[in-house]
C-alpha cells in the first residue's frame, strides 16, 4: 500500500475493497494456450454456441413463470424485469409480445432459419422498443460474466511490428513478443482447418446437452482477413506445420461490453447525406499504409465497424428504416449469408444477432417501397404495442414516482392510477359488444369480473381488436405531465399531488401535443378524461363509504340482526323484540334495505335469503362459523346500509359549510384516520377527499357506487 492509501481513512478503503472481486477479475481475464482451449471445449462444449443460442440461453437463464392471460397460456420472463440493474429498465405488461420475441430467438437457436433474419421491433413511440434492445445488451453483458455464459477469443503472438520474424539462433521458431487481438473477437475454433473442424464439432456435439433448446453446435465461417493473413504467413513460415502455428495463439476469455466495443454494437443513422458504410464494416488505417506498403494489407485496416465489433453478440440498429438504402443492402448479406464486405477485402463471416426498431410511419414507407422487397423478406416484425392492462401501466409510473423516488411531496392514492387509466383507455378500441362500455372493457382486460362477461368474452374482445395498443397516448407523455404537476406551485405549497392536479395537467397538455394534430382525436381523448373523472369519483365515494361504515361492532350488530330476521323468515317463525320481549313478524323493511344495496330484486328475495341460510348450514357442517365478512356480497350490502345510516348521523353534507359542531368533527376525524390507515391518505389528502365527496352529496348526488 502506497503512502497515499495509508493516509486515507481505512474504513473507506475497506468499503471499496469489499465490493471488489479479485477471483472474478482473474476468471474474466483468463489466458491460455490453444490446447488449453480445446480441453475447455471438451469439458464444456457450450462455449462454442453461436450468438442466437447464447442470447436465448441468457434470457432463459433468469427463469420464467407461466400464467394465463386472455384465456391462453402465457409466460413472464424475468430477464425483461431487468434483474441486472435492480429493475431500472424493467418492462411491464408486454408479455405476449415478449413471448413472440423469445419464440423467434428459440427458433434461431435451433437453426430453423430465423437466424438468417433481421429482428424488427415495430410499434408506436415510447412502447419500450429501445428498452428491450437495451435489456438484450445489458443481459448479454451480464451472462458473459457468468461461468455458464463464458466465451473465448484469441490473440496472435508475433513481433512488435505484427510480423513473422525468426528468433535469432533458434531452429526455425518465430518470435512471440507482442499480442495482437483478433479484431472481431472470433472464436479460436475458426483456426482449425475446415476439413477437421466438422469432425471436431461432431465430437463435441456428442457430449453437448443444451439446457434450454435442442440446437446443435455448428462450425461456420473462416477467420477474418487479419487473422487469415497472419495464419497464412505462419503456415508458410512453419512449412505447413499447423501445430507450430497454434503455438502463436493465445486464447483469452472475453466479456461482452458495449462500452469496450466487444460483441455489442449500436448504430444510429446520421443525416442521409453523411452516411458512410465504413461505419458498419470498418475503414483503412492510412497511418499504417506506410508501414505495411499497401492499403489491401489487412494489418492496415481497422475492422472496427459496428458489424465487426458486434461479432459474437448483438448489433442494435436504432430507427433502422431511416438507414440509407446502401446500408440496408449491407444488412441483407449480414443476415442471410452471415457475411459482410469490408472495403478491399473478401466477404467476412460474422455471427451476431441483428436487432432493429422502428416506428409506424417508417414501416408504412417500407411497405410501399417496391425496391425494398428483399429487405422485407428478410425481416421478422415483432409488434411492440402500448400496455392495455391497467395494473401493468400503473407499475411503469410507480417505478418513476414511487415513494422511494419522490421525497417531500405526498402522492395521494389513485393519482398515478387515474393517469394510467386514461392512458390505457386511449389505446383501446370501442367494444362491439352491446352494453359494454370502454371502462368495463378496461376492467375486463385487467382481470376484473363483470356480470354477464366470461373469460371467453375477454378472448373475443381481444381478437376483434388485433391492433389494440398500437395507437394512443405514450407513457412518456404521462410521465412528463406528472413531472410538471409535481413541480407545480400547488403541489409544492400543499406538499401533496392529487389526481385532479394530474388530470388538469393532462388536459392542458393535449392542446399542444406534438403527435396529435387531429382535432377529432383530441376531442375523444378529452371525453375519456371525463370518463376517468367519473370513475375516480365512484372510487373515492366507495372509500369514504367504507371508512364511515368501518365500525366493526356496528357491522356485526347489523349482520346479526339481518341473519336473525332471515332465519325467522325462511323458517316461518317470529322474532323476539329485545325491548318489548314480544314476538313480532320478521323485519322485511330492514332485510330489503340491505338486499337492495346489492341489486336483489323483490322477486328474488326469497331465493337469496334461502341461499344465505344454506351457506350458513354448509359452513356449520364443516365446523366453520359464519361471520359478517364471510360472504363478500352480503358484506358489501351491510357496508352500504351502514354508510347510509351513518351518513345522516355524521352529517357529511355539513362538511362543506363553514360551521361544524364538535360532535360531528370528532366523527369526521375518526373517518379521516380510517382513510389514512386503510387507504394510504395523509391528513391533507384525506381532508381533500372528504370535502370533495361531501360536495358531491351536497349536490344531491347520492349514488352509492
Amino acid at each position: 500500500m502506497d503512502s497515499h492509501s495509508e493516509n486515507f481513512p481505512s474504513d473507506l478503503v475497506s468499503l471499496i475493497e469489499s465490493r471488489l472481486d479479485r477471483q472474478s477479475f482473474r476468471d474474466h481475464h483468463w489466458t491460455g494456450s490453444f490446447w488449453d482451449y480445446l480441453e475447455i471445449c471438451q469439458k464444456n462444449p457450450s462455449v462454442l454456441r453461436n450468438a442466437y443460442q447464447r442470447l436465448y440461453d441468457a434470457v432463459l437463464s433468469q427463469g420464467s413463470e407461466p400464467y394465463r392471460l386472455f384465456k391462453r397460456d402465457a409466460a413472464r420472463y424475468h430477464f425483461f424485469s431487468d434483474p441486472f440493474d435492480n429493475g431500472a429498465d424493467g418492462i411491464f405488461g408486454l408479455d405476449l409480445a415478449l413471448m413472440q420475441l423469445v419464440d423467434v430467438l428459440r427458433s434461431a437457436a435451433e437453426g430453423y432459419g430465423t437466424d438468417k433474419r433481421i429482428i424488427l421491433l415495430h410499434g408506436p413511440v415510447g412502447s419500450s422498443k429501445s428498452t428491450i434492445a437495451r435489456l438484450f445488451k445489458k443481459g448479454l453483458e451480464h451472462y458473459s460474466r457468468t461461468p455458464e455464459g463464458a466465451l473465448y477469443s484469441f490473440s496472435w503472438l508475433l513481433d512488435e511490428r505484427c510480423e513473422v520474424t525468426p528468433i535469432e539462433g533458434s531452429t526455425g521458431e518465430a518470435r512471440r513478443d507482442c499480442a495482437f487481438p483478433s479484431p472481431m473477437h472470433e472464436d479460436p475454433i475458426v483456426l482449425v482447418p475446415r476439413a477437421a473442424r466438422d469432425d471436431l464439432i461432431a465430437r463435441f456435439n456428442e457430449s453437448y446437452t443444451p439446457e434450454h433448446h435442442g440446437g446443435r453446435l455448428r462450425a461456420y465461417g473462416e477467420p477474418d482477413p487479419f487473422s487469415r493473413k497472419i495464419y497464412e504467413d505462419l503456415m508458410a513460415f512453419y512449412n505447413g506445420d499447423w501445430k507450430q502455428v497454434m503455438n502463436h495463439v493465445q486464447v483469452r476469455r472475453i466479456v461482452l461490453s458495449e462500452k469496450d466495443r466487444v460483441g455489442i454494437g449500436t448504430f444510429q443513422p446520421k443525416d442521409e447525406k453523411n452516411q458512410d458504410s465504413t461505419e458498419l464494416t470498418g475503414d483503412i488505417n492510412y497511418r499504417k499504409i506506410a508501414q505495411y506498403g499497401s492499403d489491401s494489407d489487412p494489418r492496415a485496416f481497422n475492422f472496427d465497424g459496428e458489424l465487426n465489433i458486434a461479432n459474437r453478440g448483438i448489433c442494435e440498429f436504432i430507427e433502422v428504416l431511416k438507414l440509407d438504402v446502401a446500408f440496408l443492402y449491407d444488412l441483407l448479406g449480414a443476415t442471410q449469408e452471415h457475411t459482410i464486405k469490408p472495403k478491399k477485402f473478401a466477404q467476412t463471416y460474422i455471427d451476431e444477432v441483428i436487432l432493429g426498431h422502428t416506428n409506424e410511419p417508417e414501416y408504412k414507407r417500407l411497405q410501399s417501397n417496391e425496391m425494398m422487397e428483399a429487405f422485407r423478406d428478410r425481416t421478422i416484425k415483432i409488434d411492440i404495442p402500448y400496455n392495455i392492462r391497467l395494473d401493468d401501466e400503473i407499475k411503469i409510473y410507480r417505478k418513476d414516482f414511487g415513494p422511494e423516488r419522490i421525497r417531500g411531496i405526498h402522492i395521494a392514492p389513485h393519482t398515478l392510477e387515474v393517469a394510467a387509466m386514461w392512458a390505457v383507455l386511449t389505446r383501446l378500441d370501442e367494444p362491439k359488444k352491446a352494453g359494454l362500455t370502454l371502462m368495463q372493457k378496461l376492467k375486463l382486460y385487467n382481470g376484473k369480473s363483470i356480470s354477464g362477461f366470461t373469460e371467453e368474452s375477454v378472448k373475443e374482445l381481444k381478437e376483434e381488436a388485433p391492433r389494440e395498443g398500437m395507437n394512443g397516448i405514450s407513457p412518456r407523455f404521462i410521465q412528463d405531465k406528472v413531472s410538471n404537476a409535481l413541480v407545480g406551485r400547488q403541489a409544492i405549497e400543499d406538499k401533496t399531488l392529487n389526481p385532479f392536479m394530474v388530470l388538469n395537467e393532462l388536459e392542458a397538455g393535449l392542446g399542444h401535443h406534438s403527435l396529435i394534430n387531429d382535432e377529432e382525436t383530441k376531442k375523444r381523448y378529452r371525453e375519456l378524461l371525463s370518463v376517468v373523472k367519473d370513475e375516480y369519483e365512484d372510487v373515492i365515494k366507495g372509500e369514504v363509504q367504507r371508512a364511515i361504515s368501518a365500525d366493526e361492532d356496528a357491522i356485526k350488530r347489523l349482520c346479526a340482526n339481518y341473519i336473525e330476521n332471515v332465519r325467522a323468515y325462511t323458517q316461518k317463525e317470529k322474532v323476539v323484540n329485545k325491548y318489548t320481549g314480544k314476538d313480532e313478524e320478521p323485519d322485511d323493511r330492514l332485510m330489503r334495505a340491505i338486499e337492495e344495496k346489492i341489486d336483489i330484486p323483490d322477486s328474488r328475495k326469497d331465493d337469496f335469503r334461502q341461499e344465505i341460510m344454506n351457506y350458513i348450514g354448509a359452513l356449520s357442517l364443516d365446523n366453520k362459523k359464519f361471520d359478517y365478512n364471510t360472504n363478500a356480497r352480503l358484506y358489501k350490502a351491510l357496508e352500504l346500509k351502514l354508510f347510509e345510516d351513518s351518513r345522516d348521523t355524521i352529517k357529511l353534507k355539513n362538511l362543506v359549510s363553514s360551521v361544524v359542531d364538535d360532535e360531528t368533527q370528532q366523527k369526521i376525524d375518526v373517518v379521516k384516520q380510517r382513510l389514512i390507515k386503510n387507504f394510504g391518505y395523509n391528513d391533507a389528502s384525506a381532508t381533500d377527499v372528504l370535502n370533495y365527496v361531501a360536495s358531491i352529496f351536497a349536490r344531491g348526488d347520492s349514488k352509492s357506487g
